[in-house]
């Protein structure tokens, strides 16, 4: 039995993506080949249909899509998801996808997330890691060269898997890093996404709903106050979304 994708779009009809023209290739070619192994022609399809045809369609009974309308299908684009799950690595791709917007979803992932035979498959599915606690800069180079080649670069504001309901807490890394981009004129736009799940952890045939908030501007200077000010609108916006989200699977979060 395939799950039950439902899609729903507020704003108008929206045109056939456009692949961006990439930008800044060759800073960002070499630099890759020192983060990551980028996204194999090969195992990228193999991947797509693994996961998004057989697995999210296998396990979920309904994914339920929102605000489709505020992702941008052009220009760089930081997503910025809730994280409940595992099952949100595989959500994301689906409503934000090479088949949606025409681009891939590269993730910047933890150090403990490349290790072993799944990191094996990440290398070379376009995920790069960084260290949270020390942060090379190599990887935010890549990230912001990723950025300015109008790339789709997703990361996990919260750092780790919450499945407690909560107040919103976000990390301070993926404010510099909009931040760094933007002082070197990479006109970013963050999109909050809430993701929700019927069941805490998920269960087979269970629902799914993921949710898109407005774009989120970022200032090209301003320091730390500027940091603090889109950390802020950000949780704001990764709150409403999940609540969004939680509502479209019958689970809504209790009020404080």
């Amino acid at each position: 039995m395939k799950a039950e994708t439902t899609e729903v779009i507020e704003g108008p009809p929206r045109t056939e993506p456009r692949r961006p023209e990439p930008k800044r290739r060759s800073s960002l070619v070499p630099r890759e080949s020192s983060v990551c192994r980028g996204i194999s022609p090969l195992l990228s399809p193999l991947a797509m249909l693994v996961t998004q045809d057989i697995a999210l369609q296998g396990f979920f009974s309904s994914i339920e899509v929102l605000g489709s309308e505020h992702l941008p299908l052009e220009g760089p684009v930081l997503l910025a998801p809730t994280h409940r799950a595992r099952w949100d690595a595989l959500l994301l791709p689906h409503a934000a996808g090479r088949r949606v917007s025409g681009r891939d979803c590269r993730f910047m992932v933890t150090v403990t997330e490349m290790r072993g035979l799944q990191g094996w498959f990440l290398d070379r599915l376009g995920c790069f890691p960084i260290d949270q606690g020390r942060p090379g800069t190599s990887a935010l180079r890549y990230a912001v060269d990723l950025l300015a080649a109008s790339q789709q670069l997703v990361v996990f504001p919260e750092g780790q898997i919450r499945r407690r309901d909560g107040a919103i807490r976000v990390h301070q890394g993926l404010g510099r890093l909009a931040l760094l981009a933007a002082s070197q004129g990479v006109d970013v736009r963050v999109v909050p996404v809430g993701i929700g799940y019927s069941h805490a952890p998920p269960r087979c045939r269970g629902q799914a709903a993921l949710a898109f908030a407005p774009a989120l501007r970022v200032e090209r200077d301003g320091g730390r106050a500027a940091v603090r000010d889109l950390n802020q609108r950000l949780a704001q916006g990764m709150q409403s979304a999940e609540e969004a989200a939680r509502l479209a699977v019958g689970r809504p979060i209790a009020s404080p």
